[in-house]
């Protein structure tokens, strides 16, 4: 990189000219730093959000910044933390004084007190992280990289300006941006840092849980996500917070019989899905599909190693993650849960497709019966191309089996022909358990194909039912 370069086209949005404004009123030394300038020199496009930081007040600056601007603009100012922020046009602007930093072992909030721009950088977490370009008028574009993260960024290492030991002991998030970061980038951990994560990973515990799934879900939406993934295995991360995707990992054999790896084959099947949806919930259900395997395997004499209603216990385990993990309990997670569920259903399917076997699943599925296919052709992690192309063959079929018979039974969002209110009209009844079982017996008959999802065949079916029930029509 040449040195004494100015950057000024990595300066080009309107907003530098009116902060490189203000900084000349106020007289302060001002620098753009962070992942605007890293994202730049990697080429990804322009970020939308820009971190200023000022040796002085970021405050003063930022309310200097909105004084300039041609429309009013409302600074939000956050003092316990001395930072300020404010958006314009199409971007997010925060601004921090300079300053340094020290922490206690049980926090990863930081005492912090002034500095110069050389403490700001020290205290950032990569090289890559630490490069700043000046918004001062008489060097403005110039680069500021003490730690050569140029060179990283070249070298597509990932490194730490201070001691990693001390850097990610401090603040343990650190740990998990450094894995974020080399997933994102395809970047690799530089080995005293890893060796320092590997170290600290237990200091992931004093990190919430939502800030670990902020990154999770990062890493998860990253072009390969099972890099990250076996970062955090490798490091001792992972069985900190996810217990139950390392509790899959290794291959018994008894009496000459195997299984296959399931905790290796559950990365396969994330990459799998990543080259095909960004849907992060079915990202975590492809993460998830297999968890409860580890809980229900077991050895039989007869026909080797089995994992009986792992999609059920596993489905029931979503929810405990969830929990623990602090993520949503909603609808999300109820779909995670779906997905996990059904997670078989295509593939026996897949050998033995009947009318009557799609029409269920239809049913069941719903508006998720595409998602629930792409997860299972994601879950084919075959060697064997043979196999690899016939069980794909097989899923097509199973799609094409799908298609028609949605188009004939409209089942996807299924709704009664009859309803609980006719049958009770037409037999003179109060609610009672005999209406919900000749509801019951009417969904069972449009799904096994014996009656039509028709209102006149299902009007029928009711009178038949009702009969043997020793009901009578009114």
């Amino acid at each position: 990189m040449p040195k004494n370069k100015l950057y000024k086209d990595a300066l080009t949005h309107p907003i530098f000219n009116y902060i490189s404004q203000a900084a000349n009123n106020l007289q302060v030394e001002t620098y753009v730093i962070g992942g605007y300038v890293r994202d730049y020199f990697l080429k990804r496009g322009t970020s939308k959000d820009i971190d200023v930081v000022a040796v002085g007040s970021g405050i003063d600056l930022a309310n200097e910044v909105a004084k300039l601007l041609p429309n009013k603009t409302k600074v939000q100012v956050f003092k316990t933390y001395g930072t300020a922020m404010l958006r314009f046009e199409d971007i997010e602007i925060e601004f921090v004084g300079a300053r340094k930093e020290s922490y206690n072992e049980t926090s990863r909030n930081p005492i912090v007190e002034g500095g110069t721009l050389q403490d700001d950088q020290n205290r950032r977490d990569f090289t890559i992280n630490a490069l700043a370009l000046s918004l001062n008028t008489h060097n403005y574009g110039a680069l500021l990289d003490p730690f050569e993260g140029i060179a990283d960024l070249e070298a597509k290492i990932i490194r730490t300006p201070l001691d990693p030991d001390i850097t990610y002991s401090d603040d343990p998030l650190r740990m998990m941006r450094a894995i974020r970061f080399a997933s994102q980038l395809n970047f690799t951990i530089e080995k005293q840092s890893f060796d320092a994560i590997t170290k600290n990973a237990a200091r992931i515990d004093i990190i919430t849980r939502e800030r670990i799934v902020d990154e999770l879900n990062k890493i998860m939406l990253s072009p390969v996500p099972s890099v990250g993934f076996l970062l955090l295995h490798q490091t001792n991360l992972l069985s900190r917070f996810l217990p139950e995707l390392t509790a899959l990992q290794g291959v018994e054999e008894l009496e000459g019989q195997k299984h296959k790896d399931n905790f290796y084959h559950t990365l396969e099947v994330v990459d799998n899905i990543a080259q095909n949806t960004d849907d992060l919930w079915l990202r975590w259900a492809a993460l998830l599909h297999d968890i409860g395997k580890a809980p229900t395997k077991k050895f039989d004499k007869n026909i080797g190693w089995t994992f009986h209603a792992h999609e059920f216990v596993g489905s029931k385990m979503v929810y405990k993650l969830f929990k623990r993990m602090r993520m949503p309990l909603n609808e999300k997670m109820k779909f995670v849960q779906k997905m996990v569920f059904l997670s078989s259903r295509p593939i026996v399917l897949a050998s033995d497709v009947t009318d009557s076997a799609v029409r269920r699943l239809i049913f069941d599925t719903g508006e998720d019966i595409e998602s629930l296919m792409t997860l299972c052709e994601a879950d084919i992690t075959t060697k064997n191309p043979k196999k690899f192309k016939n069980y794909h063959h097989n899923f097509q079929i199973v799609r094409q089996k799908i298609k028609e018979v949605e188009e004939r039974d409209h089942v996807r969002n299924f709704q009664p022909p009859i309803s609980g209110e006719l049958i009770m009209e037409t037999f003179n009844l109060q609610p009672c358990r005999e209406i919900g079982q000749i509801k019951d017996a009417i969904k069972e008959a449009i799904l096994e194909g014996e009656i039509a999802n028709d209102y006149d065949e299902a009007y029928a079916f009711m009178l038949k039912r009702a009969q043997k029930l020793g009901l009578k029509k009114d």
